[in-house]
C-alpha cells in the first residue's frame, strides 16, 4: 500500500510538474530595461503605460493564444548597468526580445549589445540620431521621433522668427549634443544668415544655472535653444526668469512641452516657448480619446509623454512577435521591418531602411493656465514628414 502510494503520488507530481512547464511554455517573456530610480518623472507614467499594454494585450487574448510577460530592470543610468541587465534578461530569463532605455547613451550601449548577441531591440525613448543612422544595426529599431525629427519640426517654425543670433543651451552628453548639432544643421541650411554666438554645456542633471544664464546674457543672442530637461530645466527657467534672460527673446525647446516636465514650472512656466511635447487635454482623436479613457479608468491620473511612449513600446513589441509568429530574432527583423500598426497618435510604421518608426510629435507653444503651464497652439506632425530620403539615409547609415 505504501508503494503504491507512493507511486501515485510521484506520478501526481510528475503531472504538476508538466502542467507547469506547459504553462510556463505558453507564456512568451519581454525584457524591459530602464532608468527608473534615475529619471522617475519620466519613468514612471512609462511604465504604467506599458503595463497597461500588457494588460490589454493578455485580455484580448495574448500574442498568439500565449500570454505575455514584461520582465523589467532598473539601469540606475548607467550603459554599464544597462547591459549587465540586458545579459540577465537574456541568460536567466530567456526573454525574446529587449525593450526601452531612456538616455539616449544607454540606448546606444544596448543597441551594441544587441547587435553583438543577435537579439532584437526596440528602443523606446533614446532620441540621438546614432541610434538608427551612425551607429544603427540590423537587431535596432526606435519608437519615438529621433533628435533629427524634433528638430526639423522645431526649424520649420523656428526658422520664421527674424532673430538671426543664435545660442544654445544642452545637456553635455549624447542626447543634447546631438540635438544641438542636428538643429544648427537644419536651421542653418534654411537661415544662411544665422550666427551661433553662444554654446552652453552644463552637465545632465547637475546644471549650474546662474553662470550659464549669465554667459548667455552676456554673448546677446535674439533667440535661444533649449535642450535641458527635467530639474535642469526648472534651475534654468527659474534662474532665467529672474535674470531677465527671456524678456524681448525667441525661445526653442526640446521637449519642454511634456506634462513631466512642463508640469514642474508650474506658475513659472515661461510664455511662447516654441516646444515639442504632448497636450493630452487638447487632443480630440479617437484613438487617443481611447487610450486616454483607458489610462484614467486604471490609474485616476492624467498620461504623460512617457505613459505614450511605455505603451507604444509594448503594443509594437506584441504585434512583431505576433507577426513573427516566432521568438527567432531573424523573423523578429524580418516582422518589424515595414510593419504599420496602430497608436494612441495614428498610425505608425518601422521604416525599413533605418527601423525608425514614423510616430511624431506635437509642437506648439508654451503659454499659462490657472497658475500651470500648458501648450497651446499645437498641432501634431507626421513622423514620415520630417525624415530625410532613402538616398540620405543610405550615406549616415553604414551597411549591416
Amino acid at each position: 500500500m505504501r508503494a503504491r502510494n507512493y507511486f501515485v503520488g510521484a506520478a501526481f507530481a510528475l503531472l504538476a510538474g508538466g502542467m507547469a512547464h506547459s504553462a510556463m511554455a505558453q507564456d512568451i517573456k519581454i525584457g524591459e530595461i530602464n532608468s527608473y530610480s534615475l529619471l522617475p518623472a519620466f519613468t514612471e507614467p512609462y511604465r504604467k503605460g506599458w503595463q497597461l499594454a500588457v494588460e490589454e494585450i493578455n485580455a484580448a487574448g495574448g500574442i498568439n493564444g500565449k500570454k505575455l510577460v514584461v520582465v523589467s530592470k532598473d539601469d540606475g543610468g548607467k550603459p554599464a548597468d544597462a547591459q549587465t541587465a540586458a545579459n540577465e534578461l537574456m541568460s536567466s530569463e530567456g526573454v525574446a526580445m529587449l525593450t526601452g532605455t531612456f538616455l539616449s547613451n544607454i540606448g546606444l550601449a544596448v543597441s551594441d549589445f544587441a547587435n553583438q548577441k543577435k537579439v532584437f531591440f526596440l528602443a523606446a525613448e533614446p532620441l540621438t540620431d546614432a541610434v538608427t543612422w551612425s551607429k544603427g544595426n540590423k537587431y535596432t529599431f526606435r519608437l519615438r521621433p529621433s533628435n533629427y525629427m524634433q528638430a526639423a519640426m522645431l526649424v520649420e517654425a523656428a526658422s520664421k522668427l527674424p532673430a538671426k543670433r543664435w545660442a544654445t543651451i544642452a545637456p553635455n552628453y549624447e542626447y543634447g549634443q546631438s540635438a544641438v548639432a542636428v538643429f544648427k544643421k537644419l536651421m542653418s541650411e534654411k537661415r544662411p544668415d544665422i550666427q551661433w554666438v553662444d554654446e552652453q554645456w552644463p552637465p545632465q542633471g547637475k546644471i549650474d544655472a546662474g553662470p550659464v544664464v549669465q554667459a548667455v546674457a552676456a554673448a546677446n543672442p535674439e533667440a535661444i535653444l533649449n535642450v535641458t530637461f527635467g530639474a535642469d530645466l526648472v534651475k534654468l527657467v527659474r534662474e532665467g526668469n529672474t535674470r531677465g534672460l527671456f524678456r524681448g527673446r525667441e525661445v526653442v525647446s526640446f521637449l519642454t512641452g511634456e506634462p513631466e516636465y512642463l508640469d514642474p514650472l508650474k506658475d513659472e512656466t515661461p510664455e511662447g516657448w516654441i516646444v515639442t511635447g504632448y497636450p493630452w487635454y487638447s487632443i480630440k482623436t479617437p484613438e487617443h480619446d481611447a487610450f486616454l479613457k483607458a489610462y484614467q479608468a486604471k490609474y485616476n491620473d492624467y498620461p504623460r509623454l512617457g505613459s505614450i511612449v511605455g505603451y507604444q513600446t509594448i503594443k509594437a513589441a506584441a504585434a512583431i512577435l505576433a507577426k513573427a509568429g516566432s521568438t527567432d530574432p531573424e523573423k523578429l527583423i524580418a516582422a518589424a521591418e515595414g510593419l504599420s500598426m496602430p497608436s494612441p497618435f495614428g498610425e505608425i510604421t518601422f521604416r525599413k531602411i533605418d527601423h525608425q518608426s514614423t510616430l511624431g510629435a506635437y509642437v506648439g507653444k508654451t503659454a499659462l493656465k490657472d497658475g500651470k503651464g500648458v501648450m497651446v497652439d499645437s498641432s501634431y506632425k507626421k513622423g514620415a514628414d520630417y525624415l530625410p530620403s532613402d538616398a540620405e539615409v543610405e550615406k549616415l547609415r553604414p551597411k549591416d
